[in-house]
Parts: C-alpha cells; structure tokens; sequence
C-alpha cells in the first residue's frame, strides 16, 4: 500500500441523508446512549442505520474483527448512507487496518466521524486513502446523552454541511483557558488525534506522517508519566521534530495530585525545547463542548492567540 498526495473530501452532510451507525471498537454497556443516539438524528431530520453487528460483544471487543470490519465496509458501499458514525472508542479500530478495503474507501468517499480509539482510522484512511476524516462527538458519551451540548451540535453540523472555508475553531468558554506553550504561526494539513492511538501507529505502515503538518493531539486518563514516554517516543520518532506546529486538545483526568504534578506540565516541559509553535486547550477530545476536527486538510495554527483557524472546507459540494 502506498501513501496517496492527493486529497479526498468526502460529499458533504445534506438534510435528510441516511446517517449509518457502526461499532469498530469496544461495546456499548448503556443501550440507552444508542436509543438516544438514533433519536438525536431522527429529531434532526437524517435517518439512520445501524451496522448489522452492532449489539454484539466479545468481551472488550463489539463483536470479532471480521464482523467489525463487515459493518465499516457495509457502511462505505451502500449508495444511501452519507455519513458513517462510530458508537464508542475503546479498543479495537487497530485491529481492523490491515483488513480494510482502502480502494473501497477511495471509490466511495463519505464522512468519518469519531474520535479516541477511532484514532487509528483515521490515520489510516487519511495516510492510505487520502481521505479527509472527522474527530469528533460520538454516539456515547456525546450524542446520545441525556441533553446534547449545544456547542458540540452546532460545531458538529457546522463543519460537517459546509462547503465553505471552516475558519477559526471557536472557544468554548465553559473549559479552561487555552495556554500558550511556544508562541508563533505555522500552516500545514492537520494530522493526529488520541496520543496513545498515535503512539501505537509507530513502525507500522500505518505510522503518523507529521512532516510540516499541524499535529493534533489529546488523551485521557493516562498518568503525567505516562503523557511523558508517549511524547518522548514520539520525538524519538522524529514525529514532534517534523511536525510545523503541535496544538493540544484536553489531557482529561490526567493530572497526578498525589506528586502535584499536572499534564500541563509534563507537556510544557518536554515540548518547550523544541521550539515549535504550539498551544494547550483547543476544545476537543474527551470533553465537553467538544469542536469537530476535520484530520487531512490545512490550517493556521497561532499559538500566541491559541487558535486554529481551517484555510479550506473539509467537504466537497454533493
């Protein structure tokens, strides 16, 4: 498999498209978040599908790979679906890449929308496919939740609908200030996404390509020391080095208080030297309101005034 140049925006979200609900990675414990789900779509005009599979659980798993894989490539070659949405991250989008149908993907673009484990297909449709994907709100937690973030939803059909140029990511006041790292401009096609699902691309063909991109990346409960080796394995990697300019989402419940050590801080301390424009809080990843990232196309990364501002659109007109 080799890696593709060109870029591929996927048709853009129309009312009343047909939007399929798939299972890649772990399953879903709540079957009340999917019920929601399908209902939060349904409210808003879109009907919906769920992969065939998408009920069954193999301990950690939604089901074994083939039956997984099944459903992704169900979702990409049926002509009604416009938007593939994932349940839940997890664990399991890994072990699905080797298996994926990438020229299926290539003469059947639509949107990709997940984040966390979902991580890894994004790399891979973006780095094999060059297919443009979107990081961002899910089924569980976000979606189908007892009330849906405004912020999230009009974030979610804003960049998902359009065909115009994104523009800035707007904060999110209800999170914590942004705070910049290492002052300074920088453009290039954002890339990246969840820190452990990066991290455990490396020496695979799959492995991130940072080189004069904007890279991305957020985490959850993973201890600051834990932060630290991933970011240390990646710069020994070369990946922090090539990268134009790093933005961070949130690092949720990853503060150590029993040292008082915070990953704020982890981060500062082994970005810094690097010199590379980069900033700490874009509102994405594990929290909420949560912006949606299109992964594959470019933008402006100001880290003095902790914006990210898209310099294209992320779809293409229907």
């Amino acid at each position: 498999m080799e890696k593709l140049k060109l870029i591929l925006k996927p048709p853009a979200l129309k009312k009343g498209a047909t939007i399929g609900v798939i299972a890649p990675a772990s399953p879903l414990a709540q079957p009340e978040y999917l019920e929601r789900g399908l209902e939060f779509w349904r409210s808003r005009g879109y009907r919906v599908r769920t992969g065939r599979h998408i009920s069954k659980a193999a301990g950690y798993l939604a089901g074994n790979d083939a039956d997984r894989l099944a459903d992704l490539h169900w979702m990409f070659r049926d002509p009604e679906i416009g938007a593939i949405i994932c349940l839940r991250g997890g664990y399991g989008s890994l072990r699905l890449l080797a298996g994926l149908d990438y020229d299926l993907v290539l003469s059947h673009p639509k949107i990709l929308l997940g984040y966390s484990d979902i991580t890894a297909l994004h790399l891979a449709f973006n780095k094999i496919a060059g297919l443009v994907t979107f990081h961002g709100p899910m089924i569980y937690p976000e979606l189908g939740g007892p009330v849906p973030d405004p912020y999230t939803e009009k974030a979610l059909f804003r960049t998902l609908a359009t065909t115009a140029p994104l523009g800035t990511i707007p904060p999110a006041p209800e999170l914590p200030a942004p705070v910049s790292i290492i002052p300074g401009q920088a453009e290039g096609m954002v890339t990246g996404g969840n820190l452990s699902l990066v991290t455990a691309t490396l020496g695979t063909t799959f492995e991130i390509d940072t080189r004069g991109r904007i890279l991305f990346l957020e985490e959850i409960d993973e201890a600051p020391y834990r932060l630290d080796r991933m970011l240390t394995q990646l710069q020994l990697a070369g990946k922090l080095e090539e990268a134009a300019g790093i933005v961070f989402g949130y690092c949720t419940r990853c503060d150590d208080k029993r040292r008082g050590l915070t990953a704020l801080e982890v981060i500062t301390a082994r970005l810094k030297p690097l010199g590379r424009p980069c900033f700490y809080g874009l509102p994405a990843g594990h929290v909420k309101p949560q912006a949606t990232l299109p992964l594959g196309i470019r933008a402006r990364l100001d880290a003095t005034a902790c914006t990210l501002t898209y310099l294209e659109a992320a779809t293409a007109p229907i």
